[in-house]
């Protein structure tokens, strides 16, 4: 037999072999496809086959595990956006005024455009460029406020006491989604992160992991001057921080170590994937104190940090056990990066070699999550917790410490149409306390008992360190 014959029998034996192999492991898809059909077809009501498959894709995903999720086209946007930390829009929070059943400014966030373009806390917004606010949902009109950066939008606002409706017209930017934040804002919309009872300790909250978190964290922890000369322990607050990017959780952890292991990920039969370990640099030095606060919302990410600067002795863990979330997802993307499949495909294991992840059925008394260091734990309410989170979202949306900014005077060129400003480097009007409305300035922070006993550490540990500094260089008698 010619050669050529046999080179030819021999690939469509292989063909034959990959075609079983495939049909073998796709064996529902045929009958998936029928089914559907057959709902198109013959189901009662007419229905849409779009739906079907996006309702088989959600179906699908839900029998493995909470963390692998299906995203639609419809919801690509939002979660690209909360991995990039970023979005096209103007930089305010808005809600539904009830009363009014339109639009109203929330907040809008300090240093962005709509904050320079003069907008306040509780503006009514009537009209976004021709679509009217009244009766629509938020959703609708977010969509309207969002667009290509670098293109106006005109706002139509009815101001408290003002009898004239106010125009404004604000270039959209790309507005950053912060995932580090500090204590407080200073005049300029600035981030403080020094507490502002004890501006001898730095205040760093991470409330996600993102694309940019590392950096945003170095260049907070640079706010302390070199060798973090300005402050004598740091408290990084975990609480409530869902988790994130892996990448982000290992750059913050990195920032404040010079060696050892970090995390490592295992896949399908325990078999190793990644191992993380820390570079000799630092971002402070090793011998800062630091507190790291956490809950049980503290998830993924936020236990990576708080589980590796427990294993090295780098950080005091206070407030309660994490959520225990050691599962580690890939995003592969679908249908030409229009839609995505979160997928579960590793595990994560501390330095010290514990699985943090909380699996089906396990116990109070099993090993799981994060635990604060002993004698470190704080117990508080839901009801408390959720008080302190209100404040503090009160407090974040304010600038001058406490007082906030956008409560200012209507700008004196034309009280009806205010000037449209978009340089950062425009100086935050002071305002006149005789025009701040008491409803503007944030509440106050009730008493953490997490964060109280996070001080009383760091005190500790500097009286320690004070005592033995001066024990050290007590002349000999």
């Amino acid at each position: 037999m010619p050669v050529r014959n046999i080179v030819v029998i021999f690939l469509a034996m292989l063909a034959s072999i990959v075609c079983y192999r495939t049909a073998s492991r796709n064996r529902h898809v045929g009958t998936l496809a029928q089914a559907m059909n057959l709902v198109v077809d013959h189901y009662v009501d007419e229905v849409d086959d779009r739906e079907l498959f996006e309702g088989a894709m959600v179906g699908m995903v839900d029998k493995l595990d909470t963390n692998s999720k299906y995203t639609p086209p419809s919801e690509l946007p939002r979660f690209q956006e909360s991995i990039d930390q970023e979005f096209p829009g103007i930089g305010i929070i808005v809600e539904l005024d009830a009363k009014e059943k339109r639009l109203k400014v929330k907040s809008p966030i300090p240093k962005l455009p709509a904050f320079q373009a003069g907008l306040r806390a509780g503006d009514i917004i009537l009209q976004i460029d021709e679509f009217d606010t009244q009766g629509k949902s938020l959703d609708e009109c977010t969509k309207h406020i969002r667009g290509p950066e670098g293109k106006k939008v005109k706002l139509l606002v009815q101001r408290a006491g003002e009898k004239e409706q106010l125009t404004f017209e604000v270039v959209r930017a790309k507005i950053p989604i912060e995932s580090i934040k500090g204590d407080r804002h200073n005049a300029a919309g600035d981030w403080i992160f020094t507490l502002e009872n004890q501006p001898r300790i730095g205040y760093v909250r991470i409330v996600g992991f993102g694309e940019r978190t590392t950096d945003e964290f170095k260049d907070a922890l640079a706010t302390f001057g070199p060798g973090a000369a300005e402050i004598d322990g740091l408290i990084i607050d975990l609480r409530g921080n869902p988790g994130g990017l892996l990448t982000a959780g290992v750059g913050v952890c990195d920032a404040l170590l010079d060696e050892g292991l970090i995390v490592r990920t295992l896949g399908r039969g325990k078999v190793e994937l990644e191992s993380h370990t820390a570079k000799p640099d630092l971002s402070v030095p090793k011998t800062l104190p630091i507190v790291v606060l956490v809950d049980s919302y503290s998830a993924s990410a936020s236990e990576i940090v708080a589980g590796c600067l427990q294993d090295h002795h780098r950080a005091t863990i206070v407030g309660q056990r994490t959520y225990g979330k050691g599962t580690v997802q890939k995003v592969y993307m679908l249908e030409g990066n229009k839609s995505a499949l979160r997928l579960t495909f590793a595990t994560y294991w501390r330095p010290s070699g514990q699985d943090i992840h909380k699996r089906k059925g396990a116990k109070d008394t099993d090993d799981w999550g994060v635990r604060p260091d002993p004698g470190q734990e704080v117990l508080i309410t839901k009801e408390l917790r959720d008080q302190i989170l209100e404040a503090r979202l009160d407090r974040d949306l304010n600038v001058i410490d406490g007082v906030n900014s956008t409560v200012e005077k209507p700008n004196s060129e034309s009280p009806t149409k205010p000037k449209v400003e978009h340089s950062n480097d425009i100086p935050t009007p002071t305002p006149d306390p005789d025009e701040i409305n008491p409803a503007d300035v944030p509440k106050p922070i009730p008493e953490d008992p997490q964060m109280k006993r996070a001080i009383e550490v760091l005190m500790k540990q500097k009286e320690q360190s004070a005592a033995k500094l001066s024990a050290a260089t007590a002349p000999e008698k």
